[in-house]
């Protein structure tokens, strides 16, 4: 049995509470380019880079962007589980707009990874 039993009841909360978050922080989901980045912050979410709130407590923003993404890789995650069980997982109107945006990010990334190598070798 896989991760989730109920990939429908799953992908719709999930999607309710990254619409309520969005809500907070003023994302407007058919903004392309506000999605791509907020895709593109959320794949790089604790990969060396200076989170919000290191040195000083969070504010109601800060929490929201944090819930975020880890709603974010909770998608991620079922996204995968589902797969691996052989099971379509289908969202609606922003699972579909946020997916697709962390899906060309996440294909942008290996394309400047591959751009920093000459002859195999990263360039320096």
């Amino acid at each position: 049995m896989g991760l989730f039993e109920n990939y429908g009841r799953e992908i719709l909360d999930i999607e309710k509470e990254i619409e309520r978050k969005g809500v907070v922080l003023g994302i407007d989901w058919q903004d392309t380019l506000q999605v791509r980045e907020l895709a593109r912050a959320a794949l790089h979410h604790g990969k060396g880079a200076s989170e919000p709130g290191q040195s000083s407590p969070l504010d109601r923003q800060d929490n929201a962007r944090l819930e975020l993404f880890g709603l974010i890789a909770l998608m991620l995650k079922t996204m995968e589980q589902s797969a691996v069980d052989g099971m379509e997982a289908h969202g609606g109107p922003v699972w579909k707009l946020l997916g697709r945006a962390l899906w060309q990010e996440s294909e942008a990334d290996r394309h400047v990874h591959y751009d920093d190598l000459e002859d195999g070798e990263p360039v320096r």
